[in-house]
Order: structure tokens, then sequence, then C-alpha cells
């Protein structure tokens, strides 16, 4: 301690006032003057160690009330400032310092305001879908992030593009690639644009996927990728060349608000267009109703990534030529839900996606395995699921590998048309309905599910009051009438 000034001006101000004593009678019942009082708690003169012990032993203040007390609103005012909403009003943190040392109790109450917020534009959320699952469209919105917008836009959308699907129809055929995408792809780059292809080793590339060097003509792909994505970013940046006019047409009528949102947009669009050219649409259409939608089988015959091959399923909506229409949801194991799409849009006031009890969450206990479940929402309407780990970019040793896991769904109407109907259980024997599938009863998310008695029950529903009684425990804290 006696090599570290404290500085605890604010702090000393407040123990003074609570117990309501004057700068003069505390600075004599510490035995220093008034004036030099005065300069501590203004924060121009350290606590010495004597006077600590001196606050200790007559006003019995803790020494550790002195120190490191504005460490944990600093980090819930950073949250605070790191909304949309107050993103760029402070320059730094040395006015989050300032306001939690000197006024802690109005920092705390800054931080409980915005958590309140953060609550009710939540529940403003789901109220705004629980509406337009009855037909009733609002126009509640709150402070968004440009990835927000984009993944909006997307998901509300069909995942299928005719004009980019055309020009890598196009794209294709002057390619020629017969066998070796990759290899054709490299020698257009080189004799269209004069740019060589590199993989390059994690040293060299620790932060990035693909980097364009424009002065050396050279793109650089990181090791850390599996094969199939390597091939991935080569195509990206291909069609980022070769299809710029019909991306920026496609991102054109999306209507994105900001620059930063149609940058993320072109990215999601040349990936999309990555993939129409590594699985040409009427070849994988056709492949896929021949192996009715055994995704194992496709992406071998089309020598791309599980991931891959799924994303490409819920890409089927050419008209006279439409597929099964899948829709997708990506999670991380901490829950985090971040790429959504669908043939048809994704299915959020049908399907929400935010059950707890889907196999998605529960695929992290089987990695590399295919869980297929039959699930029923609360209005009667059934869906056939299959869940999958994937895994992601290649650490070292010392590193956790990054893996997400992916649920790909359809109305259980199709489920004659998909080999994974033949991993859902039988109806038990004895209920007259051996053509029935029984299925696994879920909803939207936990404030649109009125269903009672859910063990997985993390949240109350927004349309039922709590049920609290004192004599009664149901399965949840969350019990309503």
């Amino acid at each position: 301690m006696a090599d570290q000034k404290i500085f605890a001006g604010p702090r000393i101000r407040r123990i003074r006032n609570a117990k309501g004593l004057t700068q003069t009678a505390m600075a004599a019942g510490l035995g220093i003057s008034p004036s030099y009082l005065n300069l501590i708690e203004r924060n121009q003169r350290p606590l010495t160690v004597q006077l600590i012990l001196k606050l200790a032993s007559v006003y019995k203040v803790d020494p550790e009330e002195l120190q490191g007390e504005a460490g944990a609103s600093l980090a819930a005012l950073r949250e605070v400032f790191a909304d949309p909403l107050l993103a760029g009003e402070l320059p730094g943190d040395q006015e989050m310092i300032e306001l939690g040392e000197g006024a802690p109790n109005a920092a705390a109450a800054v931080v409980k305001l915005f958590r309140a917020y953060r609550e009710q534009a939540g529940r403003l959320s789901d109220l705004s879908e629980l509406l337009a699952r009855e037909g009733r469209a609002t126009a509640l919105a709150g402070a968004r992030m440009p990835i927000d917008e984009v993944h909006e836009a997307f998901e509300k959308r069909p995942n299928h593009f005719a004009s980019i699907e055309e020009e890598a129809d196009a794209f294709t055929t002057a390619l020629s690639p017969g066998d070796d995408l990759e290899g054709a792809l490299k020698a257009w780059l080189k004799a269209e644009h004069g740019i060589t292809v590199r993989v390059l080793p994690v040293s060299a590339m620790p932060n990035w996927r693909r980097r364009y060097d424009r002065h050396s003509q050279r793109l650089f792909v990181s090791e850390r990728l599996s094969p199939f994505d390597q091939s991935r970013e080569i195509a990206m940046e291909a069609c980022l060349l070769r299809m710029q006019v019909a991306i920026a047409g496609e991102i054109q009528a999306l209507k994105l608000s900001s620059a930063e949102a149609r940058r993320l947009a072109r990215f999601e669009l040349a990936r999309y267009a990555a993939h129409a050219l590594m699985m040409p649409y009427a070849a994988f259409h056709a492949a896929a109703v021949r192996a009715r939608y055994d995704i194992d089988v496709l992406r071998s015959r089309f020598s791309v990534s599980f991931e891959q091959a799924a994303n490409r399923l819920t890409m089927l909506a050419r008209q006279g030529a439409a597929g099964v229409p899948f829709f997708m949801l990506e999670v991380d194991n901490a829950g985090h839900r971040f790429r959504k799409a669908g043939a048809q849009g994704f299915p959020q006031s049908r399907f929400g996606g935010q059950c707890p009890k889907l196999a998605v969450h529960a695929a992290f206990a089987q990695p590399g395995q295919i869980l297929v479940e039959a699930v029923e929402m609360p209005d009667g309407a059934e869906f056939l699921t299959l869940a999958r780990t994937l895994e992601g970019p290649q650490g070292s040793f010392f590193e956790r590998p990054r893996r997400t896991a992916i649920l790909l769904g359809c109305d259980i109407g199709f489920k004659n048309e998909i080999v994974y109907s033949a991993a859902l259980p039988a109806a038990p024997h004895g209920t007259g309905k051996s053509a029935s599938v029984p299925a696994i009863p879920v909803g939207p998310a936990c404030r649109l599910c009125e269903r009672q008695g859910c063990l997985a029950r993390a949240e109350p529903p927004l349309t039922r009051p709590l049920g609290l009684d004192e004599m009664v425990t149901g399965l949840s804290a969350f019990d309503f009438r």
C-alpha cells in the first residue's frame, strides 16, 4: 500500500457526509488541517498510510472501501456506453471513471436505468413479434447496429437471389471447371486480373481469413481454414470481381440505411455467390432430389463442407425448380443466434427458433452427430428438424476450437421427400396412430410460449400473469395462471 497512491476524494466526502461532519470536524479527528482535507476530497492529494489507519481507527472505515470501488461500476458503464444509442458519446474512459468515482450512486442508477431500458426493449421486440403473428404489424423498433439491420433484412426475405444465380451459372460456363473449381478460379484470377493465390500460415495471418494485397496483386488465404473454406474464400474474391454489378443491384434492393450495413451485406452476398458457384443450381437441385436431401451425399458429390451444403439447401427457390423450402439457424454453445435464413424467409412468427428444447442446443453434447426430431408448436404446426455441430477455423494446440451448431428445418409435410424422416421415432404401439410421428412440444421463445409445466422455461410469458403461490411450488420459477 505504501508504494501505491490512492486518490479517494469522493469516497472520503461520502463518508464525511454520511456521518454528518464538517470538513473542520473531520480534519480535527484525523489530526490534519481542513485545507489539507479539502485537497484530499478534490483528489489533489493522495491518502497516506497513516491517514488510512487513522480513518479505520477513528471512523471505523474499512480500508478496502477506499480502493477499487469503481472497478465494477466502470465495467457496467462501459456496457451502457457501448449501446448503439450512446456509442460515440464519450471519447474515452476518463469521464466514465470520473462518474464512477465522483458519483457512484448516480453511476449505479444510470446502469440500472440502462438495464431496465434493455429489458423493456426486449419485451417490446417480443410483443411486436407476438402481434405480427396475429396479423397486426407494428412499427416498434429500437436502436440497431448495422449487423442487426443486415440480419433482419436477410431473414425476412427468401434466401434466393435470382440475378446472382444467373451470373453464377454464366461464370461456371465460362470457367468450365470440370472437377477442379479451385484450380479453375486460380487460373481465372491470374489470367483476368493478374492475381495469384497463396495460403499463409497462422503466424503470418493471425487475424484474417482472407486478405487481398492490391500492390502485389496477391490473394492470401489463411491455413486456419479447412480446404472447403479456403475454396469458398477464393470463390468469394472471384465473385466480387466478376459479379460486382449483380451484387450491387441486390444490395440496392435491400434498402439498407448505412454504408456499414451495405458493406456487411456485400460480404453476405459474396458468400451466397460463392455457394452458387461451388454448387451450381440445376446440378445441385437435381442431386438433392435424387439423394432425398442427404447432406452428407451432397457435400461429398460437390466437394464442400456440411455447413456449405446445408446452407445451399435453403437457397433452392428458383421459380419452376424449387426444392423443399428449408430454413436454417446457427448458434454457438452460449446460445447466441447469429445466422438465420430460409428458402421462404426464416419463419420467425411460426417457428421462432429460440426454444431451449430444440436439438440444436443438445447437439453440442454429441459433436458431429445428426440429431433428427419432429417438433410441434403451440398452435399445432409441426416441423422436421435436424441439428449438427460445425467445426470452425482450426487453431493451434493452445487455442480452444470454435464450434457452432446448425439447425435445418422444414414443414413436416415434406418428410416423405427427405431421407432424415427415417430417423423419426414411430408412434407408440396401441395408439392407433402408426402413421403419425410423435412430435416434441416446443415454442417460439419462452416469452411467447404459454405451455405450462415446461421444465426448460427460462422466462415468464408476456401474455400471462405470474401465478405465485406460497403454498404451491411448480416446475418452474415462472409459473403462471
